[in-house]
């Protein structure tokens, strides 16, 4: 790690009172051009202590950066993971309020329910959809902390991945029953197709991008417990919203879910 633990702290501070109130920064690699990998995920740690120093529940995760092309465009070989406390967790159907947000995007998303524990090193698709429960549609609201939406990926990795809501819903299905790599996605606003896309837009499978993440916290000495939610990764383009915008995703056999931003 280049950065020492005061900067980490400061760091983490900065960015979650961003996310908090609603306010922008420059990313924090221009003034912390060292910063490694390992310092992104500490200030995401770090962050997330201060949620759960607060009461906050971690509810599950979120993989980013889920397309082959991006990643070897951006010079990485695994995604970008984030956690999703219950402050993020909006129901199907119900509003957001644009005013907590800076400059939101949707994007869709086939979301995992495990029922049993996973961990790795070593994990596989396979091990993903024999733990897994279900799935279901997700759409996740992205709102980078960032000026702009302009950042490295060390800086995204630092602010939780542009976590900031997300929402599930439609009809679940079993893991196993559904070739989620075929399934049709088509992301709606105000009543028009603004997103089309399938499952294996999401590095091949959306279970591989659940396997990385397993995979990613057993390297940190962690596992993925039964009964997480993790959303796999965009399916599409992010898609931006503003107040009066009405969001659905369909996916094929998985019914479909909506939100609104008011």
């Amino acid at each position: 790690m280049a950065l020492n633990a005061s900067t980490l702290d400061q760091l983490a501070e900065l960015l979650e009172n961003c996310q908090l109130q609603a306010q922008d920064t420059l990313k924090i690699t221009d003034s912390h051009p060292d910063m490694d990998w390992d310092d992104a995920y500490a200030v995401q740690d770090r962050i997330l202590a201060r949620k759960r120093a607060r009461g906050a529940r971690v509810v599950g995760y979120k993989a980013g950066l889920t397309s082959h092309a991006k990643m070897q465009q951006m010079g990485v070989t695994d995604p970008v993971f984030g956690f999703l406390v219950d402050e993020f967790v909006v129901a199907e159907g119900a509003e957001i309020q644009v005013s907590d947000l800076i400059h939101p995007k949707v994007e869709p998303e086939i979301c995992f329910i495990t029922r049993t524990e996973l961990k790795g090193p070593g994990c596989h698709i396979g091990a993903v959809l024999a733990a897994s429960d279900v799935v279901l549609p997700g759409i996740e609201v992205i709102d980078s902390r960032y000026r702009d939406f302009k950042f490295d990926l060390k800086s995204v990795v630092a602010d939780n991945t542009s976590a900031a809501r997300f929402v599930v819903g439609g009809r679940i299905a079993s893991a196993r029953d559904v070739d989620l790599r075929t399934l049709g996605v088509v992301l709606e606003k105000n009543g028009q197709a603004v997103a089309l896309g399938a499952g294996a837009a999401v590095l091949g499978h959306p279970a591989a991008a659940v396997a990385m993440l397993v995979n990613h916290l057993g390297r940190r000495g962690q596992s993925l417990p039964a009964g997480s939610l993790v959303l796999s990764g965009g399916i599409t383009e992010a898609v931006s919203v503003q107040a009066g915008d009405n969001i659905t995703l369909r996916i094929q056999n998985l019914g479909s879910v909506s939100v609104r931003f008011v």
